[in-house]
């Protein structure tokens, strides 16, 4: 299927409804766009949310774990 999309002054495109249906694109989906040979190619996309921790969030971690570490080897003593 071939369509004409407008870019807006932003840059957004809207893809049409029939589209997005064919696509299983929904509200607040993602796409991957790429520069190809013939143009721009859009696929669907799935995009994780990755947690980054500074040096500080990492020691509460380590010490939580000994805590843990600790409390396990008390009760496996018993």
């Amino acid at each position: 299927m071939t369509t004409h999309v407008q870019v807006n002054p932003r840059g957004g495109l809207t893809l049409p409804m029939s589209l997005r249906k064919q696509l299983g694109l929904e509200s607040g989906g993602t796409v991957m766009a790429e520069a190809s040979e013939g143009g721009i190619l859009l696929r669907p996309a799935v995009s994780y949310p990755i947690e980054m921790y500074t040096e500080s969030r990492v020691a509460e971690f380590d010490a939580e774990e000994q805590k843990l570490r600790r409390h396990l080897s008390r009760k496996r003593a018993k």
